[in-house]
């Protein structure tokens, strides 16, 4: 554990970047979105950590709205045959989904670790 006392970081450029939401420094993902155990610089346990299926229904929003629009105005322009449709759209679905789902995944879990997110518990008043 480090003995420097815990500095303000910016969830937005940790998340993205793949960095600890406590210290900035320390890498947040052991594989390409397999999350660490913990920081190697800082120690933060990471077992807080579920992301959920948000950062997938973001990026099939996001890369969704844009293909699909883009799809549509080839097709309406010049009327290709079906395989230049694939030729175009699956590799531009799979380089920009993959990056960008890291990234969200990244910016999701800083984001909880700011807030403080947990699971919802029901206050029954007593």
């Amino acid at each position: 554990m480090s003995d420097h006392p815990p500095r303000q970081v910016d969830p937005a450029r940790a998340g993205l970047l793949g960095r600890c939401p406590r210290c900035g420094e320390g890498k947040l993902f052991a594989g390409f979105l397999t999350v660490a155990p913990r920081c190697s610089n800082c120690d933060l346990d990471f077992a807080f950590i579920d992301s959920g299926d948000g950062p997938a229904v973001f990026v099939i929003l996001i890369i969704g709205f844009v293909v699909c629009g883009l799809a549509l105005w080839v097709e309406v322009s010049f009327n290709p045959p079906l395989w230049v449709h694939l030729v175009l759209w699956l590799p531009l679905i799979l380089a920009l989904a993959l990056p960008l789902l890291r990234a969200l995944k990244g910016l999701m879990i800083a984001l909880q670790y700011k807030h403080r997110a947990a699971e919802g518990r029901l206050d029954r008043g007593e």
